[in-house]
């Protein structure tokens, strides 16, 4: 079976469903092979050294994402494939997978997260601009998918909630994630030398986007206010900062009297992003809307506890294995998760950490989520309702 990815860009930077499809082409066995298409212009950094093919129609100048080649390229090559895997809404990409695929393939639309009603509360004129292009094109990308694809029944829940307008077949399809092979002090020496102010320091950990969605404002004053109950604790925020909040968080920090115990390094990758899991004793992710969270699943990998906010749709799913602590995405909250994880004993922290990593073999094996992609694939074909018809 051989599958395409479409996506609008692979650069890590961009978030989550880059990371997902680097991921699950990770894992593709048994004779079943993947490529992807993506609008980042063909010679992109983020493209290069890709242990799978990879073809760049960009680059688009536009939000939108709207770009001449790529509807004409699926309908060249959608003949070498078995079906079209859509990663995300809402741009041109969409209404090209629909009409590129036609009734000779069938097609996915992985969500991830971007039917959530979250959007609608905190972006109501954003809101408004979408529902003007939901009802004519976006809701029939979603309608005409073999499935839309949701990464917990929590998300899956919700998506209904935005628009009145919400007929579409969707499964469930969780993240999986890989683990590195390399030894944990090799990742741990790794790390040190990417932020080798960490050295011997026990910190929590934050990696993701800097940005206002993900809470790093209420985990800046929450570790503020908190910092003098455990006065040997540091705070990495490991991320992105495309819009330049950090500076604004630092001056918080910093009038606080607790700059020296933030740290900030930027994109963490590879082995020093891996590294950081390992030499962290926990993970902390106060997010206002995430629809899994990649970077929780990898921290559970590691054997490492989790301290999330309510809104992280993939809490409800680990809420009862003993690896977890989860409050609402407020300052009180935030707080009391740092206050939960400084009452702990050592004991019980090693405890949680057994337990993060009995979470993670339980739930999140990524060669799992392949072959469920896979056998929705084969029910597609097998439907007869598609024109062609491939097998692995």
């Amino acid at each position: 079976m051989h599958i395409l990815h479409i996506i609008s860009t692979l650069d890590p930077a961009a978030g989550g469903p880059a990371e997902g499809v680097r991921l699950l082409l990770s894992q593709i066995e048994d004779g079943c092979t993947g490529e992807v298409v993506t609008l980042d212009a063909p010679d992109a950094p983020c493209l290069r050294d890709l242990p799978f093919a990879v073809h760049g129609l960009g680059p688009v100048q536009s939000v939108f994402g709207y770009h001449r080649r790529l509807l004409p390229w699926l309908r060249a090559n959608r003949d070498r494939f078995d079906g079209f895997l859509l990663n995300g809404i809402w741009q041109y990409n969409g209404v090209a997978t629909m009409l590129g695929a036609g009734r000779q393939v069938p097609y996915l639309v992985f969500a991830h997260g971007m039917l959530d009603p979250y959007f609608k509360r905190r972006f109501p004129l954003k809101h408004l601009k979408k529902v003007v292009y939901w009802y004519p094109i976006e809701y029939w990308v979603l309608r005409r998918a073999w499935r839309v694809l949701f990464t917990t029944e929590t998300e899956q829940r919700i998506a209904r909630e935005s628009f009145a307008l919400s007929s579409w077949r969707s499964a469930i399809v969780p993240y999986g994630v890989g683990v590195p092979t390399t030894a944990e002090d090799k990742l741990r020496d790794a790390f040190h030398a990417a932020v080798p102010a960490l050295q011997g320091r026990r910190f929590l950990l934050f990696l993701g986007r800097i940005d206002r969605k993900k809470g790093c404002d209420l985990l800046i004053h929450a570790f503020c206010q908190t910092a003098a109950n455990d006065p040997d604790l540091h705070l990495l925020m490991a991320g992105p900062d495309r819009d330049g909040w950090a500076v604004e968080l630092q001056r918080i920090a910093t009038e606080a009297g607790v700059a020296d115990r933030i740290h900030w390094p930027g994109i963490l990758r590879g082995s020093a992003k891996w590294g950081a899991f390992y030499a962290s004793e926990a993970f902390i992710l106060p997010s206002h809307q995430e629809n899994f969270g990649i970077a929780v699943a990898e921290a559970l990998a590691c054997g490492r506890p989790v301290l999330l906010s309510t809104e992280v749709n993939i809490a409800d799913t680990i809420q009862n294995d003993g690896c977890a602590f989860i409050e609402p995405d407020t300052l009180e909250g935030t707080r009391r998760l740092l206050q939960s994880w400084g009452s702990l004993s050592t004991a019980e922290r090693d405890k949680m950490g057994r337990n993060a990593l009995q979470a993670y073999q339980r739930r999140f094996n990524l060669r799992e989520s392949m072959r469920t992609i896979q056998r929705l694939f084969e029910a597609a074909q097998a439907s007869g309702a598609y024109r062609r018809k491939r097998s692995c």
